[in-house]
Order: C-alpha cells, then sequence, then structure tokens
C-alpha cells in the first residue's frame, strides 16, 4: 500500500511539472511568438450622438446661411449640403495633408480619423436631400459671349458636367450654385503658389487658373454661381437633436 501511494504521489508530480512546463515559453523562438490577435469588432454605423458630435465643428459655418469667412478674404463659406461624399471626404483629405492650406480647416481636418471623414461627408451628402431639386441636365442659363469663350477655354464642363453639377467623378465638387465670392477665392488659390498659408496644390486646377486674370476668374465664378445646382446651406435647427 506504501508503495502505491508513493507511485500515485510521483505521477501526479510529473504531470503538474509538465503541464506548467507547456505553458510557459523556451527559448527565443518562443519569444517571437505573436500573441493571438483578439478577435475582430463589426464595424457600426455612426449613431446620432456620434454624429453630432462628429459635425459639431462644421455646424457653426456650413449650416449658418449666408455665414462669411474672413480669411485669406471675406467670403461667404461654402454649401456642402447635397455635395457628393467622395468630393468632402477628398477635400477634408487635403486639408489635413496640406494640400489645400486653410489654418482653421487644416485644424479641423488634423483631428479627423478615417471613420469621422467618412461619417461626416456621407452626412453632408444626405442632409436636405428630401426637399432637394436635381439640377437641370443643362446649365439653366446661357453665359454671355465673354464668359462662354472663357468657359470653353477653360473646358470647365469636361469634368463638372454639362450642368455644372453632374461631374464625371464623384470626387470633383458640385460647382452650379455655389456662393460666387467663394468660387472666386477656391480659384485664385489654385494660383498661389509658395505661401504656407494659403494656396492649393493640384496640378489640373492650378493649370487651369493661371490660364486667367483675377478678373476672368471672378466672372466665371459669378456666371457659374448664378446656376441651378443642388448644394445648400441646412440651418442647424432642421436637423440638430436635442
Amino acid at each position: 500500500m506504501k508503495n502505491l501511494l508513493t507511485t500515485v504521489f510521483a505521477l501526479s508530480v510529473a504531470c503538474v511539472t509538465s503541464l506548467a512546463q507547456a505553458q510557459i515559453p523556451a527559448g527565443p523562438a518562443a519569444d517571437a511568438a505573436p500573441a493571438a490577435a483578439p478577435a475582430a469588432k463589426a464595424a457600426t454605423p455612426a449613431s446620432p450622438k456620434s454624429l453630432e458630435a462628429k459635425t459639431a465643428m462644421c455646424f457653426g459655418c456650413h449650416n449658418i446661411k449666408g455665414y462669411q469667412a474672413s480669411f485669406p478674404e471675406v467670403y461667404k463659406v461654402p454649401m456642402i449640403a447635397g455635395q457628393s461624399a467622395k468630393y468632402i471626404a477628398a477635400a477634408l483629405h487635403a486639408y489635413k495633408t496640406g494640400d489645400r492650406k486653410h489654418p482653421t480647416m487644416r485644424g479641423i481636418a488634423e483631428t479627423l480619423t478615417e471613420q469621422d471623414i467618412t461619417d461626416i461627408a456621407a452626412f453632408y451628402e444626405k442632409l436636405g436631400s428630401e426637399e432637394r431639386k436635381a439640377a437641370p441636365e443643362k446649365a439653366s442659363r446661357e453665359p454671355n459671349a465673354q464668359v462662354a469663350g472663357l468657359l470653353q477655354k477653360a473646358n470647365c464642363a469636361s469634368c463638372h458636367g454639362a450642368n455644372f453639377s453632374k461631374p464625371i467623378d464623384p470626387s470633383y465638387p458640385k460647382i452650379a450654385g455655389q456662393h460666387p465670392d467663394y468660387l472666386f477665392s477656391a480659384l485664385k488659390a489654385y494660383k498661389t503658389d509658395n505661401n504656407p498659408a494659403v494656396g492649393r496644390n493640384n496640378g489640373i486646377m492650378g493649370a487651369i487658373a493661371k490660364q486667367f486674370s483675377n478678373a476672368e476668374l471672378k466672372a466665371i465664378a459669378q456666371y457659374v454661381g448664378s446656376l441651378d445646382g443642388e448644394v445648400a446651406t441646412v440651418p442647424e435647427p432642421r436637423f440638430h437633436r436635442h
């Protein structure tokens, strides 16, 4: 009996020791072994509350009709409700990387994650859509002879569409009906070089804008801004949750 108990005890110790050794990494190969990856978390759509938080910095400018920026000059901030999500995302990325130089917009864009940008862009694309009318297939009014010549030289319709609201790629903006003073400021920014605070780096738009005087760019902006378009400013009380 004594010999049997001794044998059982010895086997028990051996089993516990083997189990303990199996749980302790041994040697460099074990040190290099990666830990098991945590289970992937399923992506969930942004909740209204998180959307409100993400867009809070946008409301104070882009959701007030007639609101004017003062840098680098006074102009109405662009209407972005109804703009394509892909364009809004592209613009925010350009501010984030510095391809678009604007201290305020860069400061905001740098705080946004990729998911934030996606959610904000999708939100503004749909904002006010239930009341917005589609732009006509062709520009709602004809330009005068001077502007017609400028538009032909710039070939704006080849990218922004015959009605300037149906760009060939959704990463290009809808510009019909946009504030003329904003369009003028944006066009001048494409001409600006070697300025740390002002300018837009875009090879295509830069080459186009530099063909024209500021007076000619202003004439283009005034005409395009006078057209019927799909972008709008939607006041905050119409969608803000209390």
